[in-house]
């Protein structure tokens, strides 16, 4: 096969500027000139169509249903307000979403500054909002004004109604301009905002349909944050009608707050004291909350916002939290007499296992980006700090058995720790990893630039024969798997370093796993998994996932995790051979095999495996980069992928026969 091509990189796409010369490079230097006449103002909310991703992070699903978010936000303003009880939220026919709050209503007076009225400005002007210290809201999440008009900007057609002064207040906009001015529209005795948008299929051209779970988990959420606050979601699309009403319907409202979205995020786990410990303060202008309980997994869970607003990357809530534990934990130790002399548990020790909600208000919150990812508001990781030193000495005092378990549970991890460490220091000297040699197993590629190398990881030493002899060897690894892997969900790392299935596997990333785990020195951009279309190789994907997940979890957050899609059936007649990777596609290949003659025989046999294919089958089918079909495997949903793997692969069995049950009719491949 040494007509095969090494994939193309992104640099070697970019070659405008630049032209080889006897072998050298040779800059050709641009010689139009750059003046003040390539220089573009864009007016209004014209930049939001030009650059959407700024304001939404992307044009695909994600950022279409970002656009409910922002509307949701506002009227969750409202509720932090005190002004606003119940957000209703309808997908309407034609994917039209429609969001309406008991909240005060936006302003409809004129605005100083412009002329014009407070509810045009809102819709229409960028960083225009009542969130800049004008007194309007002491705390928000939409610190930057652009949210309302944004989802304007990016709408087919957007209405918006104020229901304020005893008047229906009316306005209406097409992808940003004013199609129909302020009006007042009738009389009312109720307050609040209606708002009514089509998003802009020229603007989302990968989908403008919504996704009712995504939309269901996210208001779930704001629900938990916001207690006692009643958030409502209905989906009316035609298309809805035949699914069950819990599928398409839900009223949320949680009195408890936080602390039952600690007890929904466990419902699947095994908690190591009863009581989920909740624990609130404020200092001037700033509050907290944090809810937590352990469980009898291995993993941490720690969940944090600021004004309603997710921030994945942590920040300085979750520092100020995670060093209160810690030295709470360690305090009591000592009172207990548990810890004696220099003895102590590390951080990672103290959140093995734990479930943590962080919620902070505060009046300046200073984010990074629009995304707004992370906090950076030193004084709150002081007020938590402060908050969670004072209340977990407290409860630890009063609830003694709990403390002791809590405290085990971060000496069983202190010990595992120690043990994993251990561990990988015989396997390190065992296997000479240090050392850089690679498993017996692996038959590695020639390529040593990570960006275009990939790994296979085969089921069976079958199926690794064919894709040994059928890959590309230049670029192309091959790792094979055998007999059963471990179920990682139920064990420690000082048992994963010893296991002689996933060994293999770390050794060949060559990157470690856990704290440890350092993408950098990833050996392949491109690990394959490449298992039977069966249950058993389900199975082993599921496994390899869960273990992706918990120990390497870069890995799937970089997207460096495929799985392979391998033909399903072999359609033959006379000498010519069709692959189909579907049930769908084997029936439109057949017809076109038969062309005008129905009566023509095509033979159609069912893969049984990839070990039964031969090493061309294998790379024409499933191997060959311009032909075969990848599937990128990703995080959308942290917190969800968290239950899905505790749900199916932990120690509870009556929660996963649940789930069995309500999804078998979604099953695809079954063994009977």
């Amino acid at each position: 096969m040494d007509n095969k091509q090494l994939p193309a990189t992104d640099d070697a796409m970019q070659t405008d500027a630049v032209t080889m010369l006897d072998g050298e490079e040779m800059v050709t230097a641009v010689t139009e000139d750059y003046d003040a006449s390539q220089i573009q103002v864009l007016e209004g909310l014209e930049a939001v169509r030009k650059r959407p991703g700024m304001y939404i992070g992307s044009t695909s699903a994600s950022g279409l249903h970002h656009l409910v978010y922002e509307i949701v936000d506002n009227s969750i303003d409202e509720a932090l307000a005190g002004y606003c009880t119940h957000i209703e939220v309808e997908i309407e026919p034609g994917n039209i979403i429609c969001v309406t709050d008991n909240g005060r209503g936006i302003p409809v007076d004129i605005q100083e500054q412009t002329g014009k009225s407070a509810l045009e400005v809102v819709f229409t002007v960028l960083h225009a909002g009542g969130k800049f210290g004008g007194g309007g809201y002491k705390v928000s999440g939409g610190l930057h004004g652009v949210g309302a008009s944004v989802v304007n900007a990016l709408s087919e057609w957007l209405e918006v109604e104020v229901y304020k002064n005893g008047k229906i207040h009316h306005m209406a906009f097409s992808r940003g301009f004013i199609t129909s001015p302020m009006t007042v529209t009738g009389d009312t005795d109720r307050t609040g905002t209606r708002v009514r948008f089509k998003p802009d299929p020229e603007m989302f051209t990968d989908t403008t349909v919504y996704d009712y779970e995504t939309l269901h988990k996210r208001l779930r959420e704001e629900a938990f944050l916001n207690a006692g606050l009643k958030i409502s979601i209905v989906d009316s699309r035609p298309e809805s009608a035949e699914k069950p009403e819990s599928e398409r319907m839900s009223t949320m409202c949680y009195a408890g707050g936080i602390r039952e979205f600690v007890t929904f995020i466990n419902r699947s786990k095994t908690p190591v004291h009863e009581d989920v410990i909740y624990m609130s303060g404020k200092k001037d202008d700033a509050m907290a909350e944090v809810a937590l309980q352990y469980t009898d997994t291995y993993s941490e869970i720690i969940v944090s916002f600021a004004n309603n607003v997710h921030t994945p990357e942590g920040g300085m809530h979750e520092d100020g939290f995670k060093r209160a534990l810690t030295n709470a934990l360690n305090r009591y130790g000592k009172r207990m007499n548990i810890l004696k002399g220099e003895d102590k548990v590390s951080g990672e020790d103290c959140r093995e296992g734990i479930t943590c909600v962080i919620s902070v208000k505060l009046t300046n919150a200073q984010f990074e980006g629009q995304t707004k990812a992370k906090l950076g508001n030193s004084e709150i990781r002081a007020l938590v700090n402060a908050l969670v030193n004072e209340a977990l000495d407290q409860y630890l005092e009063e609830h003694p058995a709990a403390g002791k378990a809590i405290l085990e549970k971060a000496l069983t991890a202190n010990r595992a720790r120690e043990a994993a460490r251990k561990a990988r220091e015989s396997v390190r000297r065992k296997t000479g990893l240090e050392s850089g040699q690679m498993p017996e197993k692996l038959q590695d590629c020639n390529e040593r630039d990570p960006s275009l190398c990939e790994v296979y990881i085969v089921e069976g030493d079958s199926a690794a024969g064919s894709a040994v002899q059928g890959r590309d060897s230049r670029f192309q690894a091959i790792l094979p798997m055998w007999g059963k892997m471990l179920n990682v969900e139920k064990a420690r790392a000082d048992k994963i370093y010893g296991n002689d299935k996933l060994y293999p596997l770390i050794v060949a990333f060559g990157a470690g796993i856990g704290d440890e785990f350092n993408i950098e020195k990833l050996r392949y951009h491109k690990i394959i998994i490449m298992a039977d279309a069966d249950v058993d190789g389900a199975h082993i994907r599921t496994l390899l996932l869960t273990f992706f997940f918990r120990y390497m979890r870069p890995l799937i957050e970089h997207g460096y995790v495929y799985s392979a899609v391998p033909p399903l059936y072999k359609l033959q007649r006379g000498k010519t051979q069709r692959v189909a990777y579907s049930d769908e596609e084997r029936d439109q290949i057949s017809a076109e095999m038969r062309g005008d003659n129905p009566n023509v025989k095509v033979d159609i046999s069912r893969f049984k495996g990839l070990g039964e294919m031969d090493p061309h089958e294998l790379w024409e089918t499933t191997m060959d980069p311009e032909k075969r079909t990848l599937r990128r495997i990703t995080i959308d949903d942290a917190l969800a992928a968290d239950a899905v793997f505790s749900l199916l692969m932990g120690e509870e069995v009556d929660p996963r026969r649940e789930w069995i049950e309500k999804n078998a009719k979604y099953v695809i491949n079954l063994d009977v």
